[in-house]
């Protein structure tokens, strides 16, 4: 009797230890899937900012441009006129 009981709590801790390693498991999978998902978040930010950084850059140096032009152009013509 003591046998058969023995064996029965042999397979309730090989089934237990089943579970908790499937559950393990499914953690550590969970925790990897979270792991690339905030690596690709923080990777598609730091690609906007720079993106934005070099979006702000071509407008300063296209009103840099305008404002340079625009001066040559009327110191030029001041100069034709004078």
């Amino acid at each position: 009797m003591s046998e058969m009981r023995m064996r029965q709590s042999m397979a309730e801790l090989e089934r237990e230890f089943e579970q908790q390693a499937a559950s393990d498991r499914r953690q550590r999978q969970q925790l990897r899937r979270s792991a690339v998902e905030r690596t690709r978040v923080r990777r598609r930010a730091r690609i906007e900012q720079g993106q934005r950084a070099r979006f702000i850059f071509l407008l300063l140096a296209i009103a840099l441009t305008v404002v340079v032009v625009t001066v040559v152009m009327f110191e030029t013509l001041a100069w034709l006129m004078g």
